[in-house]
C-alpha cells in the first residue's frame, strides 16, 4: 500500500519527537545527563569577491531538531523540561528593502514543532539565564553541542560543563530510524523524481546530448515544487555509464546503446536517489539486455532478502554471487564460481557497495562504513552490520565495463584465468547498468518507496512511445 504522503505532510515535522530520541541516546551513554541541546543552523555567507550569497543548504542536525530551513537560526532544547526554543533572525530594515519581510515569531511558532520562538538577538541572554538556573541546581548541567558549529559570539559561560562530542553521534544514530513524517517526505521526493525520470525516458530519442536530458529532469522537478536536487545527477550515455560518479553530462548521444540516469530531487531536505538505465533508441541490444537482466535479478533477489536484522554485508555478497552466475552464463567469466568469489574477481565488474542509508542526506548517517577494509568486496560498502526496521536504504547493484578497472585484472594471473577476454570484447559498448530504488526495512520484509519504471519491456515501450 502506497504512503499517503500528502495527508501526512499536512501535519508538522516532528522535531520534538526527534529531540526526545536524541536525549534518550545521550542518556544511554551518560545516564545522569541534564542541561541543554544546542544547535545552530547554517549561516548566510557571501561568495568570494561578490555581494551575492552562496547557495544555502541547511545543516542537517539543526533541521532534524527543528524542521526549520531558515538561515542564521538557533535552537535550544532543555533536557529536563523538554522545552524547545527556536531563535530566528530579527527584522533588518536594510535587508527588507532587498529581500522582503522575513518570517515573524508568530508565523514560526505556527509552522514549527517548537514551544517558543524568539529572535536571535535574544540568544545569549537566554543562554545566560538558563545557565544560571541549571548551575544553581546541578554541577552536572551540560551544553551538548557540535564541535565547529558554535559561533564565536555565543557564550556558554554560565554552564558548568560543555560536551562537543556526543550530540553529533546521537543525531547520527537516531536519524537511521525514520518516523511516518520522514517516510512521507522521502515518498514525495520519490514521486517527483519518478515523474522526472519518465520524462527523460520519453524524450531520449529526440535528444542529441546528455545536457538536454539533465535540463529536462531539473525542469520537471522544479515544476513540481522541488527546486533542490539531493545530489548532482548523472546523465551518462554509452561507455560513460562505466564511470560511477560521471559528472560531465555534456556528451552526444549518437551511436550509443544505453543512457544511465542517476538523479533525484529532495523535498524539504529529504532525499530521493533513483538510477535507471535504458536504450537510447528504444530497443536493447542483445548484450545490453543480457547485462540489464543480470542487474535486475541482482536487485530483485537482494530486495527479497531484506528484513529487520539482516546483515547488509551478506546481502552485498549475494549480489556478487548473482553477478558471477550471470556473467558466467554469458561466458564473460569462466571457471569455478566459488573460486571466482573467493578471488574477488567480480569486483572488476561490480566495484562499489550495494547501497547506503537515505534520509536528510543522500548518503545518510549511521552506516558505520570501513573504507580501510582490506577486502575489496566491502571496502566501499557504506553500511555494515544488521539493518533495523524503519531504516531506508538504497539497493543499487550494477555491472560496468570500465577499461581502467578491468584491464589490470586481465593482466593479473590471479584474475585473468577467470575472464574470457574474447567474449568480453562484445560488451565494452554497453558501458554500465545500475538499477537503484529506495527501500524501507520492515520487521518482516521491506517496502519499495520508489515508483520509477524498471521492467525492461516497459522501458522500451516508454522510449518508443515518444
Amino acid at each position: 500500500m502506497a504512503i499517503d504522503y500528502e495527508a501526512i505532510l499536512r501535519g508538522k515535522y516532528p522535531a520534538k519527537l526527534h529531540a526526545q530520541r536524541v536525549v534518550q541516546y545521550i542518556r544511554s551513554k551518560v545516564p545522569d545527563a541534564n542541561g541543554i541541546l544546542y544547535l545552530e543552523g547554517r549561516h548566510t555567507k557571501l561568495l568570494e569577491d561578490s555581494d551575492m550569497p552562496e547557495p544555502f543548504r541547511q545543516r542537517r542536525p539543526f533541521f532534524y531538531l527543528t524542521g526549520c530551513s531558515l538561515p542564521d537560526s538557533y535552537v535550544i532544547h532543555d533536557i529536563e523540561t523538554e522545552k524547545t526554543t527556536l531563535f530566528i533572525p530579527p527584522i533588518d530594515p536594510d535587508d527588507v528593502i532587498w529581500s522582503g519581510l522575513p518570517m515573524s515569531v508568530e508565523e514560526a511558532k505556527e509552522k514549527y514543532d517548537v514551544d517558543e520562538v524568539k529572535y536571535s538577538n535574544e540568544l545569549n541572554a537566554t543562554l545566560a539565564c538558563i545557565g544560571n538556573e541549571k548551575a544553581s541546581v546541578s554541577s552536572n548541567a551540560t551544553v551538548f553541542a557540535i564541535a565547529g558549529q558554535v559561533s564565536e559570539k555565543v557564550s556558554f559561560l554560565n554552564f558548568p560543563n560543555t560536551n562537543f562530542d556526543l550530540l553529533k553521534e546521537a543525531i547520527g544514530y537516531t536519524r537511521v530510524i525514520k518516523d511516518e513524517y520522514e517516510l512521507a517526505l522521502i515518498a514525495k521526493a520519490n514521486a517527483i523524481t519518478a515523474a522526472a525520470h519518465h520524462a527523460v525516458m520519453k524524450q531520449v530519442k529526440n535528444a542529441t546530448n546528455e545536457r538536454e536530458l539533465e535540463a529536462l529532469f531539473l525542469k520537471e522537478c522544479i515544476k513540481a515544487g522541488a527546486k533542490k536536487q539531493a545530489y548532482d545527477g548523472i546523465f551518462a550515455a554509452g561507455t560513460a555509464a562505466a564511470t560511477l560518479h560521471y559528472v560531465k553530462n555534456d556528451e552526444p548521444l549518437g551511436g550509443k546503446q544505453l543512457l544511465l540516469v542517476d538523479a533525484g530531487c529532495e523535498w524539504e531536505c529529504y532525499a530521493s536517489d533513483i538510477t535507471r538505465a535504458f536504450p537510447i533508441n528504444g530497443k536493447f541490444t542483445p548484450e545490453a539486455r543480457a547485462i540489464y537482466d543480470i542487474v535486475l535479478r541482482m536487485q530483485t533477489e537482494c530486495i527479497a532478502a531484506l528484513k529487520e536484522g539482516v546483515v547488509w554485508d551478506d546481502v552485498h555478497v549475494l549480489a556478487h554471487k548473482i553477478a558471477i552466475e550471470g556473467l558466467s552464463e554469458l561466458g564473460i567469466l569462466k571457471g569455478d564460481k566459488d573460486e571466482i568469489l573467493a578471488a574477488r574477481t567480480s569486483v572488476a565488474f561490480y566495484p562499489h557497495g550495494l547501497g547506503h542509508y537515505l534520509g536528510l542526506d543522500t548518503h545518510d548517517t549511521g552506516g558505520n562504513p570501513n573504507y580501510n577494509d582490506p577486502d575489496p568486496f566491502f571496502r566501499y560498502l557504506r553500511v555494515r552490520g544488521k539493518l533495523p526496521a524503519g531504516a531506508v536504504i538504497t539497493v543499487e547493484p550494477g555491472i560496468y565495463f570500465c577499461r581502467f578497472i578491468i584491464e589490470p585484472y586481465l593482466k593479473d594471473e590471479k584474475h585473468a584465468k577467470f575472464i574470457d577476454a574474447e567474449v568480453l570484447e562484445r560488451y565494452w559498448a554497453v558501458g554500465g547498468v545500475r538499477i537503484e530504488d529506495n527501500i524501507l526495512i520492515t520487521k518482516d520484509g521491506s517496502k519499495n518507496l520508489s515508483c520509477t519504471i524498471k521492467d525492461p519491456e516497459e522501458l522500451e515501450k516508454i522510449v518508443v512511445s515518444s
